[in-house]
């Protein structure tokens, strides 16, 4: 994100793109660039941002609650056994974004998720395997990717992942914390930042 700032409500600074809309704000406060390590949580995001593809987050934020209902809490088991009578039934859920492309991406993706956790131990293990070093997070980014997102991309991909796109993985990783892109003078920078050291590494 760009490193602009913008007073919000309580008068501290916080990212700029926040302030585009009212449900971003709790969104960025509490959730965005803090550490994940739950593998629903992961695969959800995960999934989130592959539906964003060509639209906007607020769009998706907005039916987040409908996506979980969808995808039972984004179960990886169960998303995994989804037969094409899922994919029809979710083409039908005016809820959720219904392009049978993304659609199909969750339930291929939950297929390769399994398998990755059946040889890695946990999704979580996998990802974190690409976070940057520190002194690579010393200022937020201003790009749309990074060469840890071009190598996730690219690791997921080999494995058979679906919209997983350098971009796409690169939100993915901005949004689970594997980095930091609070922008400098946010007052939430620090709370990510003291969140993820804390952490303990999967």
């Amino acid at each position: 994100m760009v490193g602009e700032l913008f007073a919000g409500p309580d008068g501290g600074a916080r990212c700029r793109w926040c302030g585009a809309a009212p449900e971003f704000l709790h969104y960025h406060d509490l959730e965005w660039g803090f550490p994940v390590v739950d593998d629903a949580r992961l695969f959800e995001k995960i999934c989130l941002e592959g539906f964003q593809a060509g639209l906007s987050w607020r769009t998706i934020l907005a039916k987040r609650e409908n996506f979980r209902r969808a995808f039972h809490n984004f179960d990886i088991g169960r998303i995994a056994r989804f037969s094409e009578r899922d994919v029809e039934r979710l083409l039908r859920d005016e809820g959720i974004v219904r392009h049978r492309g993304k659609i199909e991406a969750v339930i291929n993706n939950a297929k390769r998720a399994k398998e990755l956790i059946a040889s890695e131990g946990s999704l979580a293990r996998f990802v974190w395997k690409f976070e940057p070093a520190q002194d690579a997070m010393a200022a937020p980014q201003t790009v749309s990717t990074s060469d840890e997102a071009i190598a996730l991309s690219k690791a997921l991909k080999k494995l058979g992942w679906k919209f997983v796109g350098p971009t796409t993985v690169y939100a993915f990783m901005q949004a689970m914390g594997l980095i930091n892109d609070h922008a400098h003078g946010c007052v939430v920078r620090e709370r990510a930042a003291s969140a993820r050291s804390r952490l303990k590494r999967p």
